[in-house]
């Protein structure tokens, strides 16, 4: 969350600037708002209903094809008796007197030619599962590689940009530059139509208001559905009425509070202190 820095008057910031106090962003995997978190959720529940559905329909592809192998195995079959209806008839040939040999010998000519009936039987057979193995794998990946390369190219860059964001949010570094991070993202990823519903964006950014900081930071946070946390002010003043809330719009509509009067480059340490009321340059 948001807590007061006690380096705000050394760096000419505001006392009441957001500063993000330390914790540990790990690796999001759902957004923290609930419609957000929602559409995932469903997406997530579609992509693996496609991938199902799709796996379900090459099964049956596979199978559906697998059907040709129907002449393959007829073949198969008859070839086998040819060849078994030869080798018998060689076999009893064979102890005919006198030509016994020479028929038994012509008679095998008919059971390798039922062998070669044989092999082209399982080659017609091999072909057609190749078939229906090559069929259903293509169908599944023409049909399920985009999809889910579509969903992980979102699903992860959604990742990646929310650890970043939570990471600014939940202040690892603990300094106000996180703070103004946060909303500087606001001012590059935010639609102009939302940017417009923040006063002075660009110059409250620059000046440090934490008003349009905490806005700014709302409307980054919303556009990757993350809660915004709470701006302090630091001892001694109340919550300012620009505190972020659940709901970027209204965040993001209230009334602007009055911009802080230090000079943007005496902020960045551009300008040198002035000078002490005995002309000296004050410390």
């Amino acid at each position: 969350m948001f807590a007061p820095s006690p380096r705000g008057h050394s760096l000419g910031v505001p006392v009441d600037a957001p500063v993000l106090r330390p914790t540990r962003a790990g690796w999001p995997v759902y957004a923290e708002r609930p419609r957000r978190r929602t559409r995932q959720f469903v997406a997530d529940v579609a992509v693996l209903a496609w991938v199902a559905v799709v796996a379900s329909l090459a099964v049956l592809l596979h199978d559906a094809v697998l059907t040709l192998q129907g002449p393959g195995r007829q073949i198969g079959a008859a070839g086998t008796q040819v060849r078994d209806t030869f080798s018998g008839a060689a076999d009893t040939a064979s102890g005919v007197p006198f030509i016994g040999e020479d028929l038994a010998r012509a008679l095998s000519g008919g059971a390798r030619a039922g062998e070669d009936i044989v092999a082209a039987g399982d080659q017609q057979i091999a072909a057609v599962q190749a078939l229906a193995t090559g069929t259903a794998w293509t169908v599944a990946l023409l049909a399920i590689v985009p999809v889910v390369a579509a969903w992980l190219w979102f699903r992860v860059r959604w990742m990646i940009a929310a650890r970043a964001v939570l990471a600014l949010r939940d202040g690892l570094s603990g300094g106000v530059g996180d703070a103004d991070l946060l909303a500087l993202r606001a001012l590059v990823h935010a639609t102009p139509r939302r940017l417009a519903r923040v006063p002075d964006a660009a110059i409250g950014w620059r000046r440090g208001d934490p008003h349009v900081l905490s806005r700014l930071a709302a409307l980054e946070l919303a556009r990757l559905g993350l809660r915004a946390p709470t701006l302090v002010r630091a001892p001694g003043g109340g919550v300012p009425s620009g505190a972020l809330s659940d709901e970027p719009d209204d965040a993001a509509e209230a009334t602007p509070g009055r911009l802080s009067r230090v000079d943007p480059d005496e902020r960045w340490g551009d300008t040198p202190p002035s000078p002490g009321p005995s002309g000296t340059q004050t410390s």
